[in-house]
């Protein structure tokens, strides 16, 4: 997020200074692994529809400007017993902004992707306009275009504090000096906790794994040609998520919001959904960080207390997709104070106002 908001405020001709504590595309936070699920039919809420249509406008801007790739579209399907919350919320979506969908049945999903061995009564919705995203290489594209544009970008250097003077500027302190500016922009991830100084604000980080498997039998089924991104929901709070197989055959998959479970666990449950990688080899294993809330709804807005200080923590486990619009709407934030893109659903003060 903080990526893309330096792109878009130096593409608008601000003088801008980008700080990052680790090194470029780094694995400490949430926006590494290689890829990340896109999709419109979004099951969270109809209210990300707006945004992801635009996310996919400047995704592809992006490409184009810095000739890097960063979307692949696949196809995509959201699985799960018809009452599902993926399932159903998905519909929701397609239906209230006329999103092309189809609806499979068990059947119909084994029969076009064979490496699904749904259950009788499970269904999916399948829309063609999904894909994934490739988190480090957008990470590169959105520096690319602020480096392009002026903008001073520091890495290895870490945030220790920040204020606003009487005067109204911000000043923020590093592990190597003190800067000085008329508005500031926090997207720290995991770090949102401290970082925004807000107490109140009910922030929790958990930790996520990703596992990469070779299927056994061969990867061929798992091709991008030929499978899909997905999010399989089991019921009782458990989903899982997954890619086709990388330019290596490994698989990449991971819960999705589902708490305490560990490889064993995960095997378990795509033993009867997708037996040939429940049985694949373990090739590699990388730990993020998910940032969540409440109500799994992002963080954006201006500081309750500070109107020249902007803040995000587009989070839940399901931002990254959003980071080329968020960008934009930081950018609206921090020039302009108000931004075109419905983000009300967003607004710290909802937590503000349940707490008192």
């Amino acid at each position: 997020m903080g990526s893309a908001a330096v792109a878009h405020l130096a593409a608008r001709g601000q003088r801008v200074l980008g700080l990052e504590q680790f090194h470029v595309a780094h694995t400490h936070g949430s926006s590494h692994g290689r890829s990340r699920v896109i999709r419109l039919a979004y099951f969270e809420d109809p209210a990300y529809v707006p945004l992801l249509r635009r996310a996919y406008e400047l995704w592809r801007r992006l490409e184009t400007d810095t000739g890097r790739n960063v979307l692949r579209m696949t196809g995509g399907l959201m699985i799960g017993a018809p009452e599902s919350e993926v399932v159903s919320g998905s519909l929701r979506s397609a239906r209230e902004h006329g999103l092309a969908h189809e609806l499979l049945d068990a059947k119909e999903i084994g029969r076009r992707f064979p490496p699904f061995t749904p259950s009788a009564g499970t269904v999916a919705l399948y829309e063609r306009d999904a894909g994934s995203l490739s988190p480090e290489e957008a990470i590169r594209g959105h520096l690319d275009v602020a480096a392009d544009h002026g903008a001073r970008l520091h890495f290895d250097e870490q945030v220790w504090s920040w204020q606003v003077a009487e005067s109204g500027r911000v000043a923020v302190t590093t592990s190597r000096g003190t800067y000085e500016a008329g508005r500031l922009v926090l997207a720290p991830g995991a770090w949102a906790p401290e970082m925004f100084q807000l107490d109140w604000l009910p922030l929790r980080v958990e930790p996520q794994v990703l596992y990469w498997l070779e299927p056994s039998g061969g990867a061929a089924a798992y091709a991008a040609d030929r499978f899909p991104i997905y999010i399989w929901d089991l019921g009782d709070g458990v989903q899982f998520y997954g890619f086709p197989a990388d330019e290596d055959g490994r698989v990449k998959v991971a819960f999705f919001r589902t708490p305490n479970g560990d490889e064993s666990f995960l095997r378990a449950a795509l033993a009867p959904c997708l037996p040939s990688l429940a049985t694949g080899t373990l090739m590699e294993m990388v730990s993020c960080k998910y940032t969540l809330t409440p109500d799994q709804h992002f963080v954006i807005g201006q500081h309750p207390g500070h109107e020249q200080v902007v803040i995000a923590s587009p989070c839940s486990g399901h931002g990254y997709k959003f980071a080329s619009v968020v960008g934009e709407i930081l950018a609206d934030l921090a020039t302009d104070g108000v931004t075109r893109h419905p983000i009300d659903l967003f607004s710290p003060n909802r937590f503000r106002a349940r707490r008192a």
